[in-house]
């Protein structure tokens, strides 16, 4: 069963559709911030329920890119993407507030991304919580980045993750594959060596001349030229496909595109939807082999996806596929949730605070590389 079939109301920035929360269900209210890179997002939840399938219904929720700023950079710089996260920060719950119709002082918890991340961009976001802890006098708990691309497929899930599972956590940032025993109990055993694979996306899409962020526009032309029928004339290596472990690298991948354009003439328009075509399948391959590896040796009974590139297409059609030859129920955030958003960080808050794990802490750091 494939989960995560998307809003039935959704606009960029402003999702205003609740999950199956219950009346009968004991609620809390928490307010969420998420200011991990580049896009700053403040939701306030109404969450309710109990695991494995909790509730949640978006009270408030507003998402401001910081995209058109950093685009002509190539990439995001943390200093300025802080300094937009610090502008936009009261501007955002002002928004957020009034749509939920409640005051800061009626949420039980304010959530706020902790790591992994940018750490001057993860810092806007700590220091505006504990702002608003100390003046609303809320419990701040911090909250690691990937556990909320871990249980975003709880917003609207209908049917209950059963263990154990594997999750693939992929973004721009990270490329892991987890173990999930428990709501309590998940541990990395396998990683990026190097670039993470949304990494590859983007910095691939900059050989080809694409725009920032080229992730995207790479899968439009790599499905364009799919659809055509016809195979790519260009072969990349699938790198460390054939390694004894659960570890994936992408640079060599993106050196051999480099190294494969240089010794082209020009790069038309079919030219550039070719080599798309062949980077995709080779960067999603891995992904693909690694997982069913994982789910034969740990005898995964579910399959749980998350983060940004969990957005591509091909590797959504290529994990039903597994899921459905592998027999294992297939768990999908909507689409709205794969890429960085306050939803999630309510999310994982409530999971942490229901499975009486101890999270507030006097003292909150930004720490970039924060690991599960």
């Amino acid at each position: 069963m494939v989960e995560g079939t998307g809003f039935e109301n959704q606009r960029r920035g402003n999702l205003t559709v609740s999950s199956n929360l219950t009346s009968s269900a004991q609620t809390m209210k928490i307010l969420a911030i998420e200011t991990s890179c580049d896009e700053t997002a403040i939701a306030i939840l109404e969450c309710g329920g109990a695991l494995p399938l909790p509730t949640f219904k978006i009270l408030g929720n507003s998402l401001m890119s910081q995209i058109h700023i950093h685009e002509k950079y190539g990439g995001v710089y943390p200093m300025l993407a802080k300094r937009e996260h610090i502008k936009n920060l009261p501007i955002l719950l002002d928004k957020t507030v009034k749509e939920s119709g409640i005051n800061v002082k009626d949420v039980d918890y304010v959530a706020v991304t902790a790591g992994p991340g940018l750490e001057p961009a993860l810092w806007a976001g700590i220091t505006f919580a504990e702002e608003l802890g100390k003046k609303f006098n809320k419990p701040v708990l911090p909250i690691n980045h990937m556990e909320g691309h871990l249980f975003s497929y709880l917003f609207d899930a209908t049917t209950p993750l059963e263990f154990p599972a594997v999750a693939l956590l992929v973004s721009g940032g990270h490329t892991e594959l987890v173990l999930v025993n428990s709501f309590e109990d998940y541990k990395i055993i396998g990683r990026t060596k190097d670039d993470a694979v949304g990494e590859a996306f983007d910095k691939t899409a900059r050989l080809l001349g694409l725009p920032y962020p080229g992730g995207p526009k790479i899968s439009e032309l790599a499905q364009t030229h799919r659809a055509k029928g016809e195979p790519s004339p260009f072969n990349f290596p699938r790198p460390m496909i054939k390694s004894n472990d659960y570890n994936f690298s992408y640079s060599g991948l993106k050196t051999a595109v480099l190294y494969t354009i240089k010794k082209l003439p020009e790069l038309d328009p079919n030219t550039k939807e070719e080599l798309a075509h062949s980077f995709e399948d080779a960067a999603i391959e891995p992904l693909v082999f690694k997982t069913q590896k994982a789910i034969l040796e740990f005898l995964a009974k579910s399959l749980v996806v998350g983060g940004g590139v969990s957005a591509n297409k091909y590797l959504r059609s290529e994990l039903v596929r597994t899921a459905e030859e592998y027999q294992t129920s297939l768990f999908l955030p909507t689409q709205a949730l794969t890429t960085d958003n306050a939803i999630m960080i309510g999310i994982a808050a409530y999971v942490r605070l229901i499975t009486n794990r101890e999270i507030e802490s006097k003292t909150i750091s930004a720490k970039g590389n924060l690991s599960l």
